[in-house]
């Protein structure tokens, strides 16, 4: 589980700059920016913030997104 205080500091690497680049956390497994719908997957309690990783998941429907999140091959 990640920490709460964590969760509070993390913002969306590409909406931050002019928004808020909030994060949801989603159901322990994701981080679902409110902006631009990014998904960010969370891979053993890690938080992967990188651009390239949440841009792979952003057309993909909230309720859709594989539990617990993939990692790559």
């Amino acid at each position: 589980m990640i920490n709460q205080d964590l969760l509070d500091l993390l913002r969306c690497p590409v909406c931050v700059k002019e928004n808020k680049g909030l994060l949801e956390h989603y159901k322990e497994a994701w981080l679902i920016c409110d902006n631009c719908g990014r998904k960010y997957p969370i891979w053993e309690d890690i938080p992967v913030m990188l651009i390239d990783e949440g841009d792979k998941w952003k057309a993909t429907k909230k309720e859709d997104l594989p539990v617990p999140a993939p990692k790559p091959q």
